[in-house]
C-alpha cells in the first residue's frame, strides 16, 4: 500500500509543499483547506503541471 501525506492549508505554502512532495514521489498527497474549492483547484493545477515537470500526478484536494 502506498503512503499518503496530508497537507493542511492549500495556500501558496501548502500548495508548494504538496507539489514538492508529489514531485519527489514521497507519497500520494491530500491537500486540505476550509475554503470551498481551493484545495481541489490547487490539486488540479499541480496534477496538470506534472507532465511538464516530469513526475506522475498524485495530488487530491478536500474540504474536510
Amino acid at each position: 500500500m502506498r503512503r499518503r501525506i496530508t497537507v493542511v492549508g492549500a495556500g501558496n505554502v501548502g500548495a508548494t509543499c504538496a507539489q514538492e512532495l508529489a514531485r519527489r514521489d514521497y507519497a500520494d498527497v491530500v491537500l486540505v483547506d476550509i475554503k470551498e474549492n481551493l484545495p481541489q483547484g490547487k490539486a488540479l493545477d499541480i496534477n496538470q503541471a506534472a507532465p511538464v515537470l516530469g513526475y506522475e500526478p498524485s495530488v487530491v484536494g478536500s474540504n474536510g
